[in-house]
């Protein structure tokens, strides 16, 4: 008996040990994913969000933002708004991707009477959407100051914001915490759906892709690619409308909206249904390149990561 005990007790140890390692680099894994999604995206997001929030008329397409935002600030106009998820990137993706397969293990967990080793789609689509809870308490603060930094100077108008650090202090000497956190529950709204079906998506197509006999961990950079772009179109095509109204939400000027619904019912009013689906040309533009860099950033640290640890 006494020496059992120690051998169970160093078996547990050892799984703790492998779990919390494990959990590290979907983290870290996850936050590489994310720097490469924002270097590809963002002049893509910029023109999306410069759309979603534009008065009627300022611009008349996705070109003409390009054309009149590279006349103004030059090439590096498409970039701005960058530093908020640059800097906020790595806990963003860091924790959707952790959050990711904890909520898978946490499912294996919960029906331990399982005649499959793998989740059915429907439950990694779960795992998705309980993933973008934790990880909306960062996603909406960062996009709050992304969006400020984006949208200002448009039109015309002034630019009242500095950088993302003056953006925050500003936030917070308006309205504290609640003014940074505004839009939290519109960007629920958009990442729970989304990220169900982008989880789902990568996981479904890497399956397909995957021949006979073989292991989806095995199949080459190429698969990776189009499974993570497949993902992100699949998150996007479901993502538009509730990121429209975050995008005004977070940009609108306090007391405008007295929430999503009000958004909703007001710029339905104003501009009609269409007005939820402006800037849908350019998310979907972005969606296969930028989320194949993800997935690409995230497969790539994470082998590389599984060769040493």
């Amino acid at each position: 008996m006494s020496s059992e005990a120690p051998a169970a007790e160093e078996i547990r140890a050892d799984e703790v040990r492998s779990t919390a390692v494990e959990s590290a680099k979907s983290f870290i894994a996850g936050g590489f994913g994310g720097i490469a999604a924002v270097l590809v995206g963002q002049p893509f997001d910029l023109t999306k969000t410069r759309l979603q929030t534009a008065q009627p008329g300022v611009y008349t397409g996705a070109v003409d933002v390009v054309k009149k935002t590279i006349a103004r600030d030059g090439i590096s106009g498409l970039y701005r708004g960058m530093v908020p998820p640059l800097l906020g990137v790595t806990p963003i993706f860091a924790v959707s991707f952790w959050a990711y397969d904890t909520s898978k293990a946490l499912i294996f967990a919960v029906t331990p009477n399982r005649t499959s080793e793998s989740l059915s789609t429907v439950e990694l689509a779960a795992a998705g959407f309980l993933s973008a809870v934790p990880t909306t308490l960062v996603t909406a603060p960062v996009e709050r100051a992304k969006v400020l930094l984006q949208v200002q100077g448009q039109g015309g108008g002034s630019e009242k914001y500095k950088g993302v650090f003056d953006v925050i202090k500003h936030l917070y000497r308006e309205g504290g915490l609640r003014s940074i956190f505004r839009g939290t529950g519109a960007t629920l709204a958009r990442d729970g759906p989304g990220s169900a079906a982008y989880f789902a998506a990568y996981e479904v197509t890497k399956k397909a892709l995957t021949p006979a006999g073989s292991s989806p961990s095995e199949l080459n950079l190429g698969a990776i690619v189009l499974a993570g772009g497949t993902a992100g179109v699949a998150m996007w095509a479901l993502a538009i409308p509730p990121d429209v109204l975050k995008s005004r939400i977070q940009s609108a000027k306090t007391g405008t909206y007295s929430g999503m619904l009000d958004c909703a019912r007001k710029t339905i009013a104003q501009d009609g249904v269409r007005a939820l689906w402006r800037g849908f040309g350019p998310a979907m533009a972005r969606a296969f390149p930028a989320n194949a860099a993800t997935f690409l950033g995230v497969e790539a640290s994470r082998n590389l990561m599984d060769k040493f640890f």
